[in-house]
Parts: structure tokens; C-alpha cells; sequence
């Protein structure tokens, strides 16, 4: 099974090099389900892999001058703070068993990764429909409030869970200001690393035990994945690639559902 998940690894890596985003919502159901870590742990080591491969991925946007480092910093410190919060004083503090209310029982694994499935839910229909119409929903001067207010509530939930959340911040980019769809992809990578990876340094390697062998190595593979998908990125069309990889988070959020609920 490990095998199975270090190509899963290479995957991640390779669909974030070659959509710019995206493959990193597999990080916790491989780390779960092929490396049996529960779900504080996985979550947490995600949150690491995610926010090393959006860096990577997000420095060569930034080379082809698709990211806007204001927008970054003011979207990202406080999804920073958001993930933090969470890592830092919620998730430790969460029993095994949050309730049990008449033979209805809530376990701590039912609800993160019953949030997480919801993501998963969102995240493939973001990756299988079409993104015009977030152009039109565009506000007419950024808003500076609301994208303080919207990183602080994605970073919370997305730290949370241990997923990068390029789905949420993207449209969210698009809507609030006036970036590009390009530049918006670019920009929340920078989003991503930036709250995942100190928000991982600051809570969870601050309070738990870390495997960093298995981490740096599963992390390597990630990043030697993002070099393979940026080579393939103009050799095959990615367009019915990213429509099947849709598919299949759509497939494995409902594997998950039936899993964790049976």
C-alpha cells in the first residue's frame, strides 16, 4: 500500500505542476486511507505537502509574472492567522467522541472528514464546470474588507481539514478584485503556501510529534511531480485531463462519504 501511495504522492505533485492547483485534495485521503495515519495527523501533514508543492508551483507563476504579491499578502496573513487558530487551539482540544446524543454519535473523524468530503464535493465541481460566469460577478473596486474577512474565514476552514483551498480562493480572487483568471490561480498557490506551510510550523510541529522522514520524503516526490506536470502541460491536452481529474475527486469524495458514513 505505500507504494500505491508514494505514486499517489508523485500524482499530487504532477497534477499541480500541470493545472497549476488542484491535485493537493488527495493529500488526506492518501495519507489516511494508504499510510493509516488518522485524522489530526493527516490533516496536518497535508497541510505541509500542500503548502511545499503550491510554493513550488507558485514561484513558477510568479516567474511568468502571474502572481500579485499585494493581493497575496493581504488574502494570506490572515488565512494564515485562520489556520493557526485552528491548528493551533481547536483541533487539539477536540475529543474522539465530540457527542452522543442517543445512539447518534459524532466522532472527531466523522466531522473533519465529513467537512472534508464536502470540499472534495466543491472542489471537483469547481475543477468540471466552467469558470466564465465568475467573471461577470467581478466587483467593480477591490474590496479590501471582504478579502481580509474571506481569507481569515478560508483559512479556518481549509486549516481545519488540511486542504489547500484553491477552489474557494480562486472565485474569491476573481470576485473581489480584478484579477485575471492566470494571475488568480498564481496568487492564491502563494496564498496557499503561505498559510499551509507556517501554519503547519507554528501549530501542529509546535504540539504534536512529527515522522519528518516520511514527510520530507512524501514532499520530495510531491515536488518531483509539480517538474513532470509543468513538462507535460503544453505536450497533452489538458483540458479532458483536468475534466477526468474532476471526475475523480468527485469519485473518491463519494468513496470517502460511503466509507466514513456506512
Amino acid at each position: 500500500m505505500e507504494l500505491i501511495g508514494f505514486f499517489f504522492a508523485l500524482l499530487i505533485g504532477f497534477f499541480v505542476g500541470l493545472f497549476g492547483g488542484g491535485g493537493s485534495i488527495l493529500s488526506v485521503p492518501v495519507l489516511a486511507y494508504l499510510f493509516l495515519f488518522n485524522e489530526k495527523v493527516a490533516t496536518a501533514y497535508s497541510l505541509f505537502i500542500v503548502g511545499v508543492t503550491a510554493m513550488i508551483a507558485g514561484i513558477k507563476q510568479n516567474l511568468r509574472k502571474n502572481v500579485n504579491w499585494k493581493i497575496a499578502l493581504i488574502f494570506g496573513v490572515p488565512s494564515l492567522v485562520g489556520v493557526w487558530l485552528v491548528r493551533k487551539f481547536v483541533i487539539p482540544e477536540l475529543p474522539i467522541i465530540i457527542f452522543d446524543f442517543y445512539g447518534f454519535l459524532l466522532s472527531r473523524r466523522m466531522l473533519m472528514f465529513g467537512i472534508f468530503i464536502l470540499l472534495m464535493f466543491l472542489s471537483s465541481y469547481y475543477i468540471i464546470s466552467e469558470r466564465k460566469n465568475l467573471i461577470s460577478k467581478r466587483s467593480k473596486k477591490t474590496n479590501y474588507s471582504w478579502i481580509i474577512f474571506e481569507g481569515l474565514v478560508i483559512g479556518a476552514l481549509t486549516g481545519f481539514v488540511g486542504a489547500g483551498g484553491g477552489f474557494l480562493i480562486v472565485p474569491a480572487l476573481i470576485v473581489l478584485t480584478h484579477l485575471d483568471i492566470k494571475v488568480a490561480v498564481g496568487t492564491s498557490l502563494i496564498i496557499i503556501a503561505i498559510k499551509s506551510i507556517i501554519g503547519f510550523l507554528l501549530g501542529d510541529a509546535l504540539i504534536m510529534e512529527i515522522d519528518w522522514n516520511f514527510l520530507i520524503f512524501f514532499t520530495s516526490i510531491s515536488i518531483s511531480g509539480t517538474f513532470l506536470g509543468t513538462y507535460f502541460s503544453d505536450k497533452i491536452n489538458s483540458y479532458l485531463l483536468k475534466k477526468g481529474f474532476g471526475y475523480f475527486i468527485l469519485l473518491m469524495a463519494l468513496v470517502m462519504l460511503v466509507f466514513e458514513f456506512k
